[in-house]
């Protein structure tokens, strides 16, 4: 078995989740490191360097929602992925998580096989994005995918993960309406499931940090950035 070299830090206060996640992904050949609650996982994190972060939700001393805002403080961590793995999957709560920084979430009960392709599917996703950094200048705005950041009227707006993400896909293609469909698969993966509600709330998000002169929204289906 070929030996992956990317780092994954698992965090659950449940002993026996930690050892079937990290025996299922260690088999994949990735390096794990686990951890048993947020405060912990915070550690770890500074000092281990993830590639991926798989955490769960609710936890005893720090839940996963806080320390996933701490973790992407982190200057160390600029581009670490964040995953929740959760059996709560409201559309609530995962839009609590996607504001904190979450990039993804697998839900419990855990299937094996769905996990590993899931970890695989985020990290290439991931790989795949880096490999198309640089700035990128619409509208009077400037957007730095390499560092996460985007610079209106010389002031700079920070902006989690999948908020980012999206706001670069919409500026990527000035003037093209993006349906749902098309978004759900370019952010979030088409083996994500995430209800249509959540982008919505992105949407809105973005247009009161950014400006609602930006965004137009074409018939409640699709989305179009205007500049």
């Amino acid at each position: 078995m070929a030996k992956n070299k990317a780092k994954i830090l698992l965090v659950d206060d449940e002993p026996d989740i930690l050892e079937i996640v990290g025996y299922n992904l260690s088999q994949e050949g990735y390096q794990i490191s686990t951890a048993s609650n947020g405060k912990e996982a915070v550690a770890k994190a500074k000092s281990d360097l993830p590639d991926l972060i798989i955490m769960d939700v609710m936890m005893p001393e720090m839940d996963g929602i806080e320390a996933c805002e701490i973790i992407r403080k982190l200057p160390e961590l600029p581009n670490v992925i964040i995953t929740f793995l959760t059996a709560r999957n409201e559309d609530y709560t995962q839009v609590a998580g996607f504001d904190a920084g979450a990039d993804d979430y697998i839900s419990k009960p855990i299937k094996p096989k769905l996990l590993v392709s899931k970890v695989n599917a985020l990290l290439r996703r991931f790989n795949d994005q880096q490999k198309n950094v640089g700035t990128l200048s619409v509208g009077g705005i400037e957007i730095n995918r390499e560092e996460y950041i985007i610079i209106k009227d010389g002031i700079e707006i920070s902006l989690p993960r999948k908020e980012f993400e999206l706001f670069y896909l919409l500026a990527s293609k000035p003037g093209k309406v993006f349906k749902r469909e098309e978004i759900l698969d370019t952010i979030w993966g088409n083996d994500v499931i995430v209800g249509g509600r959540t982008i919505d709330v992105h949407i809105r998000k973005l247009r009161e940090k950014i400006g609602d002169d930006y965004f137009k929204t074409i018939k409640g289906v699709g989305y179009k950035l205007e500049v």
